[in-house]
């Protein structure tokens, strides 16, 4: 099916801002996204033909990859995985081929590791040496994987677990099922270069004091992203389940020109940097009607890495994301935290989060660099968020977003650092129609001392959470037409150290105290449109905050 799609900014929340005489997050311009479906040969092979069996138990790695090959050669077409139980090793997609799954189609990554070679690929933002993706591609053009049927990319086997996460029986029984565990007991490993691999700091990244033995010792705790399209262009996925993967599920990197449409992708929720989709450093972008159910983040956007992201210079830019379900995920929308190559030009509408650690997620922390801008998020449904509902955090700390059961987190200390290349920024972003039943927090922002979260719209809002506003080093924050409905209302607002926000037409339930502000940079808050009298005292200053920062209208 051919499709076009033109967005222009009068899709996005700006131009209906506009509309309203209201003043959204500056944009340099219009922006306008084109994405076109790829077109195949009609000509069929399949894999049957080619040898394959759908017993289970035949390995049909060289019959699949043999029939993509000699349809590539032919100028293209269709390689049919028909209904039945396809084991497999790798499998490489090259140009002008579409990987089609019928409908009752299992195609199955085999547990045998030895079947993925170690091949120099990219993980987390940097270069490094991993198991080769049970799907992948490099350097292809006009490709696909559609069809109806399912891709397992046997991640149980590959996974380390931590015991928290399962329930005494389970744990008994994958314990009972082999393995090894960790020195304290609580992480269980699949093998013992799984768990060597452990103790290592990054011990996949490329540098020149490492073997080719080295890496083979710490092989297994190499996992492979499901799938992996490198440099690629004119990119659809669609209708296809993918699941169980060993580390990342869906993993475009510096990719142009992708859709991804109506596909399934799930992961145990336990599963250890079990994304759903990252998209890194890519370029027209459309992701829609697709369902998410997750171990880690949902829909994800990155660009690479500190030094080496930032020296990539690719930002993912031009993506629109909407009528999207994300189910269990550490954030249902994620920004960051490898973002160091920056993203831009991204629309999010008419999206549904549902039992998420996070709803809209933006990460960063210090050494990244990047630029997070133009943004536009719109339409968006919640419920039952574990943290917060909105969250904008520059002090990404690399564990879970909801600390398990006993955990103790101390929070990051706070200095002032020089402005450099490393510092990253997020700036002129639009969020517009949030309502979400049920959080920790309705909206978490937390900048740096050196660099504020910067030009922030959030407003037409009903967020039902534990805690209403929590800001740190906001600058140019406006938060207008929004609802909170809490139990914790002393405060409703709690601002630190920001300056130049507007708080317009606020509502909430009878409160002890409205709004605390502290800190001496605390500067032009600015409260209008809100009635002061549900709350027995409406603003409190404290450690530092001057009786002038707060006018109100």
């Amino acid at each position: 099916m051919k499709h076009i799609l033109f967005i222009t900014s009068l899709l996005c929340s700006a131009s209906l801002l506009a509309q309203k005489g209201q003043s959204p997050a500056k944009t340099a311009g219009p922006a306008q996204v084109r994405v076109k479906d790829p077109v195949f040969r009609k000509d069929t092979l399949n894999i049957v033909k080619m040898g394959a069996k759908a017993d289970g138990q035949t390995l049909n790695t060289k019959a699949i990859n043999d029939a993509i090959r000699l349809q590539s050669r032919k100028g293209g077409g269709v390689v049919l995985v028909p209904a039945g139980f396809w084991l497999s090793g790798p499998v490489t997609l090259q140009s002008n081929v579409n990987l089609h799954l019928a409908k009752g189609a299992l195609l199955q990554m085999t547990t045998d590791f030895n079947e993925f070679p170690l091949v120099e690929s990219n993980w987390e933002g940097l270069p490094q040496m991993r198991n080769q993706s049970p799907l992948n591609a490099k350097n292809a053009v006009n490709i696909a994987v559609t069809g109806f049927g399912i891709i397992d990319g046997a991640g149980d086997a590959w996974r380390m677990v931590k015991k928290d996460k399962l329930t005494e029986s389970q744990w008994r029984r994958l314990v009972a099922s082999g393995g090894v565990l960790s020195d304290d007991k609580k992480t269980w490993y699949p093998s013992d270069k799984s768990k060597l691999g452990s103790t290592m700091k990054n011990p996949g990244v490329i540098d020149g004091s490492k073997t080719p033995e080295f890496y083979a010792s710490v092989k297994d705790f190499l996992r492979p992203n499901l799938l992996v399209f490198a440099n690629c262009r004119n990119v659809l996925l669609q209708g296809v389940t993918f699941q169980n993967s060993p580390a990342w599920c869906l993993h475009p990197l510096m990719c142009e020109n992708l859709i991804v449409r109506s596909v399934q992708v799930k992961n145990p929720w336990y599963a250890q940097n079990g994304d759903g989709i990252d998209v890194e450093s890519c370029r027209n972008v459309l992701i829609e009607n697709s369902t998410f159910d997750v171990g880690d983040d949902g829909i994800c956007i990155k660009s690479g890495r500190d030094e080496a992201g930032r020296k990539r210079g690719m930002p993912t830019e031009n993506l629109i994301a909407r009528n999207n379900t994300v189910y269990h995920a550490h954030g249902g929308f994620v920004i960051g935290s490898e973002m160091s190559g920056g993203a831009r030009n991204i629309w999010v509408e008419n999206n549904t989060f549902i039992g998420t650690d996070i709803g809209l997620r933006f990460k960063t922390t210090r050494g990244r660099g990047g630029i997070v801008e133009n943004i536009f998020v719109s339409n968006t449904v919640m419920k039952d968020i574990v943290g917060e509902a909105i969250l904008f955090d520059m002090y990404y700390a690399a564990v879970d977003p909801v600390p398990l059961a006993g955990e103790e987190r101390r929070p990051p200390v706070v200095e002032t650092k020089p402005v450099t290349e490393e510092t990253p920024q997020f700036r002129n972003i639009t969020i517009n129609g949030v309502v979400c039943d049920g959080a920790e927090k309705g909206i978490f922002v937390r900048g740096l001392p050196e660099m504020a979260i910067k030009n922030i719209v959030l407003e037409n809002m009903v967020l039902s959470a534990k805690k209403g506003l929590d800001m740190t080093e906001g600058d140019g924050i406006t938060i207008n037409n929004v609802r909170f409905i809490t139990k914790d209302r002393n405060p409703v607002l709690n601002i630190h150290n920001s300056q130049n926000v507007t708080l317009n037409k606020i509502r909430y339930e009878k409160a002890e105290l409205l709004l605390n502000v502290t800190g001496e940079k605390s500067d032009r808050i600015m409260v209008r449109g809100t009635d002061k009298t549900p709350a027995t005292k409406s603003l409190e200053l404290s450690y530092g905050a001057r009786a002038g920062a707060v006018t109100w209208n």
